[in-house]
């Protein structure tokens, strides 16, 4: 075995099972909601026992004579990683994208627990394989991927990490008001936010923008369709894409979609005095405060994400 690790950690999610009891105390008062709002209680069910079974399969097979710790994803900001361990995820796709932005350069082992739900873009392995992959892990046999994190900062220096994409706006559906710098340009901006996607995340919330500007030309009559950009997980470089940007005499939209790579950064400068927000991954209640005095400069983050795969 590989000296280097001396403890797994796996990173566990909440079934939505879980959540409702949670929500309503118990599991009869759960049902009672679900029933009562015409949902399927025995779908959720089954999904938790799946989960369950899955969990207590991975469990078994991660014993194997060296530390294991178990924290759920809300743990996760919170939750020091160290160079010594081993990780693996077990969840959806999300739960990845999640752990990669905490875990630095650890590997991460991706295991799809329920493979009937969950498509599992991130979790090429099987509860069943769990035992054989981690101990290529430790043998330093296992093959690894790095993909391209974003990285966010604030000129007070809180940074932001992101797997798939940031979004910089409003924390609610007004509009958004900053001062945007590109490539020596500088606009004042009033939108629905900015988008900064990776390319693993460029398959998401990025080509929706796309699928919209594409659905627009078509009505407009263009002749050609725009099509999001593909570019590879290890690339060094983001997109960004302006949504919604609106013309005033006091805003612009000249600005709205780019290549980020380390010879050019994005710089967003908040004009707005309270409700600004930047978040990454879908993650809201793990964000940055982006009100007026804020400047975030957005880039290509120093360290990327490893992800083990299939060899």
């Amino acid at each position: 075995m590989n000296a280097a690790f001396d403890k797994i950690v796996l990173v566990t999610r909440k079934t939505r099972l879980a959540e409702l009891i949670e929500r309503f105390n118990t599991r009869a008062q759960a049902k009672f909601y679900i029933d009562h709002s015409t949902g399927d209680f025995d779908e959720y069910l089954a999904e938790d026992e799946v989960y369950r079974r899955s969990l207590d399969s991975i469990r078994t097979a991660i014993e194997i004579g060296i530390k294991v710790q178990v924290i759920d994803r809300a743990l996760l900001p919170t939750f020091t990683f160290t160079e010594h361990d081993v990780v693996i995820a077990a969840g959806q796709d999300g739960l990845v994208a999640n752990t990669a932005k905490y875990a630095g350069e650890q590997p991460i082992v991706g295991i799809n627990p329920d493979r009937e739900r969950f498509d599992g873009v991130l979790l090429p392995f099987a509860p069943a394989e769990t035992r054989a992959v981690l101990t290529a892990v430790l043998e330093a046999r296992a093959a690894t991927r790095e993909v391209t994190l974003a990285h966010a900062q604030l000129n007070d220096g809180q940074t932001l990490l992101a797997f798939n994409d940031f979004y910089v706006g409003a924390r609610t559906h007004v509009s958004a008001r900053y001062r945007i710098r590109y490539d020596s340009a500088v606009e004042a901006h009033s939108s629905s936010g900015v988008i900064v996607s990776t390319a693993a995340g460029s398959t998401g919330w990025l080509s929706s923008v796309f699928n919209m500007v594409a659905g627009v030309e078509r009505f407009a009559g263009a002749n050609d369709t725009v099509h999001a950009p593909q570019f590879r997980h290890g690339e060094r470089k983001l997109l960004f894409v302006v949504r919604e940007p609106f013309v005033s005499r006091h805003s612009q939209a000249g600005i709205v979609a780019g290549a980020i790579d380390t010879s050019h950064p994005l710089a967003l400068e908040s004009l707005m005095p309270s409700g600004g927000v930047i978040f990454s991954d879908g993650v809201e209640s793990d964000a940055l405060h982006f009100d007026s005095g804020s400047i975030a400069t957005i880039g290509v983050a120093p360290r990327s994400a490893r992800l083990v795969v299939r060899s």
